[in-house]
């Protein structure tokens, strides 16, 4: 078990550099990975499923214990990164299927990677935690509804048809993760323990597909879809932690808040783009994921080290380590 354990947490800590090896190598060698494509939606499924694990009463309790803050929080998520998206198709001529992509990943909900970066950056983990699960809980809904407003004028939108998606994907899943849960209680621990390997394994393999079977298309246009990711994101980093600072929230939860809002399900955007869009709609997704988890294991390292507060609040270790998406 405490070979798991350690094992868990080096992949959890170099999470960044995999994701990063296996892009490279996938776009150097796309036939080696393009047979993934097929397994994206069940791969993201696993995903969801582990999160669904991980969750407990208290991460449930801690949204109506304060539900303003957690408001704020999703809030400033569905506002900010969806908004940035819209703006910078404006601003950068791309081409529609580009365009959507970006869009795309701007109004997925936040990643599981925040609650780690969070935690990493001395931030209020609990509140981090509470604001994910809300922002994916909502995403059936929310995510659909800001694609169908902001995406329309490139391309077709069924929110019927994106909303049962983003059910199967993420909402059974999760539910199902809970379920057994409470069902097996700590027969699972040890299940638990290897998560975040699981997890990884599938996040990488998402990502690896969608290289792959773009890899000339990224070729083609890849600089600029990365600019505009690097600024998606820096944006999404920024807005929400001066945010949080207008509304005098503590140091804690100004960095909660910041990690929350600038970082994304993009495993999720990569799923769905490549399902109802085109796989170009998918590179966004893919570079976001590669982006965020280089950004944010910055930002976090600059937050531990400029704090001053010396408040880190403490959070189960299998959920610090659940999967980084």
């Amino acid at each position: 078990m405490q070979v798991l354990d350690r094992i868990s947490r080096f992949i959890g800590s170099t999470f960044a550099y995999w994701v990063l090896l296996f892009a490279i190598v996938a776009f150097l060698v796309p036939a080696g990975f393009t047979w993934l494509a097929a397994y994206i939606t069940p791969l993201l499924g696993i995903v969801m499923f582990g999160m669904g694990l991980t969750l407990s009463l208290k991460d449930f309790k801690e949204v109506f214990t304060r539900p303003k803050d957690v408001l704020i929080g999703v809030l400033f998520h569905f506002i900010i990164m969806p908004g940035i998206a819209f703006l910078l198709t404006l601003v950068f001529h791309v081409r529609p299927e580009v365009a959507v992509g970006v869009i795309l990943v701007g109004c997925c909900p936040s990643g599981t990677s925040s609650n780690v970066m969070t935690y990493l950056a001395k931030g209020d983990t609990a509140l981090s935690v509470a604001v994910t699960t809300v922002s994916t809980l909502l995403a059936p809904i929310v995510t659909p509804f800001l694609i169908w407003v902001l995406a329309s004028k490139w391309v077709d939108v069924s929110f019927s048809d994106l909303f049962f998606s983003i059910v199967e994907i993420i909402f059974v899943p999760i539910i199902l993760g809970v379920i057994v849960k409470l069902l097996l209680g700590k027969k699972i621990e040890a299940g638990i323990k290897a998560l975040p390997i699981v997890s990884v394994i599938a996040i990488i393999a998402i990502l690896s597909a969608v290289v792959s079977i773009n890899q000339a298309l990224i070729a083609k246009s890849g600089l600029i879809i990365f600019a505009m990711v690097i600024l998606h994101n820096c944006c999404g980093l920024a807005l929400g932690f001066f945010g949080a600072r207008l509304l005098r929230m503590p140091e804690p939860k100004q960095k909660a808040i910041a990690i929350e809002v600038g970082l994304q399900n993009s495993a999720l955007g990569a799923s769905i783009a490549t399902a109802h869009f085109s796989p170009l709609a998918a590179v966004p997704s893919a570079i976001f994921s590669i982006w965020h988890n280089i950004s944010g294991a910055l930002v976090a390292n600059w937050f531990s080290k400029h704090t001053k507060e010396s408040v880190h609040e403490s959070i189960d270790d299998t959920k610090s380590s659940t999967s980084a998406i």
